[in-house]
C-alpha cells in the first residue's frame, strides 16, 4: 500500500489524511463541486472532484470514485463512516479491481449489515438478543400475530436499515397494521428492500456501543465500552467512554460478548457492536457497524490506541499492535458534537459562512474538525461542525473541562450545538448519570430550548 484514496469528506477524512501521513502514505482527496475550498481537499497529497453538490452524484457515485482511483494511481481506499462505507458491493469491486479496501470483507459488511442476519449471528454466538420474530415478517397478518406474542409496544424494523433510519413504533394491534405498512413502504423508497422484522421494545434503555478491532490472523481486543444514550431521534449529540452504569463485571461480560459476535461473522477492521441496556442492566444486541464511528475519538483517548492507523495496518495484513492485556482504562472521556443547528427550535440545520472560527485549546482537550474561518458549511451533508473530545481522570473532572472549553469555543455566521451542551452539562439528570435514551426528546416535547443553564 503506497497511495490511499479516502472515500470521503468532513472532519473524517482530515482525520484519515493524518494517519496516513503518519505512516508515510500518499493521500489522495475526492471532493464534490460544494467541497472544493473543503480542509481535506488542501490537506491530501492530492485531490480531484468527483461529481456535483449531491452526494448522489459525487460521494456515493462509484464509478467516479474507481475513475479518481486509476487516475491517481491510488491502490487502497478507506470509506471512512456513512457514504460507502458499509456497501458490501463497493468493498466487493475494490476488491475485485485489486483495490485495498480499508475495512472488513465484503461478506462480513453483506452478513452484519443485513440485520436480520445479523440479528442470527449475535444468537448462534450467544450473545443475548432482544425478543424478536425469527427473521423477516412477510406479511402484515403474520407480523401482528408475532407482535402479540412478543407484547406491544413492537420495533418495525428495515433489514437494510441503520443510524437510526428505517424503524417504526406500534403500541397496539391497530396502531401496528398501519406502522407495518409504512415501515415496508419506507424500506423500499430509502434502502431498495422492503423487508423488515419485528423486535420488542425495550423501554426507557440505556445505548452503550463496544469498539472491537480485529486482524486477518484471528486475534481480537476489545477497547472497551462508550455510553451514547444522549441522542435526538436517535441521533448521537454526547458519548462517553467508559459507561458510568457499567460495573466491571458487566463491562467484562458486555465486552466479551461483543467479541463473540464479531468472531463468529469472521470479521477483522475496526467495528462497534451495540447494545440497549433496560432497567435492570441486563443487555441485548442491537448491531454491528462495520466502519469506523464517528464517536471512536473518545475511545483512542482512553486508550492511546490509534484506531485509524491500527486499521490500515490490519489491511495491509498486519497483525494488532496490542494484545488485551495491554489495554486498560485511564480516566474519563467525554466528546461533544459541535453541529452547525440551532437547539433552541428543534435543532433546525444551520448552514452557511463561519464568520469567524476559533477552536478551544489547553489540557486534555482535542479537537476533530474540518471548519476554518471563512469557510462555507454546505447544505448537502452532514452539519457537523467539529468533535470537541476531553479528558478527566474521572467524570466530574471531564464535566469541568467540557464546560472550560465549550466556553472557549467561538463561532459565527451560524447557530450552533454549543448552547445545547452547556445546558446538559448543568442538567441534574445528566450529572446524576439518570437518564434513558429517549430523554432529550422527552425535553423537546415539553418545550425545552436549551438555555444554558447557571
Amino acid at each position: 500500500m503506497k497511495k490511499v484514496l479516502i472515500a470521503n469528506r468532513g472532519e473524517i477524512a482530515v482525520r484519515i489524511i493524518r494517519a496516513c501521513h503518519d505512516l508515510g502514505l500518499q493521500t489522495v482527496a475526492v471532493y464534490s463541486q460544494a467541497d472544493s475550498e473543503a480542509l481535506h481537499v488542501l490537506q491530501a497529497d492530492e485531490a480531484i472532484c468527483i461529481g456535483e453538490a449531491s452526494a448522489q452524484k459525487s460521494y456515493l457515485k462509484v464509478s467516479n470514485i474507481l475513475s479518481a482511483c486509476e487516475i491517481t494511481g491510488a491502490d487502497a481506499i478507506h470509506p471512512g463512516y456513512g457514504f460507502l462505507s458499509e456497501n458490501a458491493n463497493f468493498a466487493s469491486i475494490c476488491e475485485s479491481c485489486g483495490l485495498n479496501f480499508i475495512g472488513p470483507s465484503h461478506t462480513a459488511i453483506a452478513l452484519l449489515g443485513d440485520k436480520a442476519k445479523a440479528k442470527a449471528t449475535a444468537k448462534k454466538a450467544k450473545c443475548p438478543i432482544i425478543p424478536g420474530s425469527d427473521g423477516i415478517v412477510a406479511n402484515v397478518q403474520e407480523g401482528l400475530k408475532e407482535a402479540k406474542r412478543l407484547g406491544f409496544p413492537i420495533f418495525i424494523k428495515a433489514v437494510g436499515g441503520g443510524g437510526g433510519k428505517g424503524i417504526r413504533i406500534a403500541y397496539d394491534p391497530e396502531e401496528f397494521n398501519r406502522q407495518f405498512t409504512a415501515a415496508r413502504t419506507e424500506a423500499e423508497v430509502n434502502f431498495n428492500n422492503p423487508e423488515v422484522y419485528l423486535e420488542k421494545m425495550i423501554v426507557n434503555p440505556r445505548h452503550v456501543e463496544v469498539q472491537v478491532i480485529g486482524d486477518k490472523h484471528g486475534n481480537y481486543a476489545y477497547l472497551f465500552e462508550r455510553d451514547c444514550t444522549i441522542q435526538r431521534r436517535r441521533q448521537k449529540l454526547i458519548e462517553e467512554a467508559p459507561s458510568p452504569i457499567l460495573s466491571e463485571s458487566l463491562r467484562r461480560k458486555i465486552c466479551e460478548a461483543a467479541v463473540s459476535v464479531v468472531k463468529a461473522a469472521g470479521y477483522y477492521s475496526a467495528g462497534t457492536v451495540e447494545f440497549l441496556l433496560d432497567t435492570d442492566k441486563n443487555f441485548y444486541f442491537m448491531e454491528v457497524n462495520t466502519r469506523i464511528q464517528v464517536e471512536h475519538t473518545i475511545t483512542e483517548e482512553l486508550t492511546g490506541i490509534d484506531l485509524v492507523v491500527e486499521q490500515i495496518r490490519i489491511a495491509e495484513g498486519a497483525k494488532l499492535s496490542f494484545r488485551q492485556k495491554d489495554l486498560a482504562i485511564d480516566g474519563h472521556v467525554m466528546q461533544f458534537r459541535i453541529n452547525a443547528e440551532d437547539p433552541a427550535h428543534n435543532f433546525t440545520p444551520s448552514p452557511g459562512h463561519l464568520e469567524y472560527y476559533i477552536s478551544p485549546g489547553g489540557p486534555h482537550v482535542r479537537i476533530d474538525s474540518a471548519c476554518y474561518a471563512g469557510y462555507r458549511i454546505p447544505p448537502h451533508y452532514d452539519s457537523m461542525i467539529a468533535k470537541l473530545i476531553v479528558r478527566g481522570k474521572d467524570r466530574t473532572e471531564a464535566i469541568k473541562i467540557a464546560k472550560r472549553a465549550l466556553k472557549e469555543f467561538h463561532i459565527g455566521g451560524v447557530k450552533t450545538t454549543i448552547p445545547f451542551h452547556l445546558y446538559m452539562l448543568n442538567d441534574r439528570r445528566f450529572l446524576e448519570n439518570d437518564y434513558p435514551i429517549t430523554y432529550i426528546d422527552q425535553l423537546i416535547n415539553d418545550g425545552c430550548t436549551f438555555t444554558e443553564k447557571e
